[in-house]
């Protein structure tokens, strides 16, 4: 079991560091600061750049944890607040299926964040050896 919550903490952390990445420096594609900022403004998340990089931040340090397994509950809730502010503003109007841009992706990414935060974060985890 431990070594599947390993697998699991490296692929959705590790992707949520390039999602902050994106934000944060442009990385992999990403918009940066200025560039997410003016999407959040269209949106209606003023002020659009701080708010890009709190998002950005809360992916980057959040899936850092998460793959990490330090502090796991801390990096899933993260990412958790993060898929639930998507939802509300961006995909959530457009239903459930991620062909129409819906919800599917992201409550399957706080699926994953809650189990694992329920679970714990296995042997193989930050958590495990600084319990000892």
């Amino acid at each position: 079991m431990s070594l599947g919550l390993l697998i699991v903490r490296l692929v959705v952390g590790l992707l949520f560091v390039g999602h902050g990445a994106q934000k944060l420096f442009g990385w992999f594609g990403g918009y940066g600061p200025k560039g997410t900022g003016g999407f959040f403004e269209s949106i209606g998340i003023k002020p659009g750049v701080a708010m890009a990089v709190i998002a950005g931040l809360l992916e980057l340090v959040g899936g850092l944890l998460f793959a990490a397994g330090l502090l796991t509950t801390v990096g899933a809730i993260a990412i958790i607040a993060t898929m639930l502010v998507a939802i509300i503003k961006v995909h959530g109007k457009n239903g459930l299926w991620s062909t129409a841009n819906g919800i599917e992706y992201h409550l399957v990414l706080i699926a994953i964040a809650v189990a694992v935060a329920l679970t714990g974060a296995g042997e193989f985890s930050l958590d495990a050896v600084l319990s000892k």
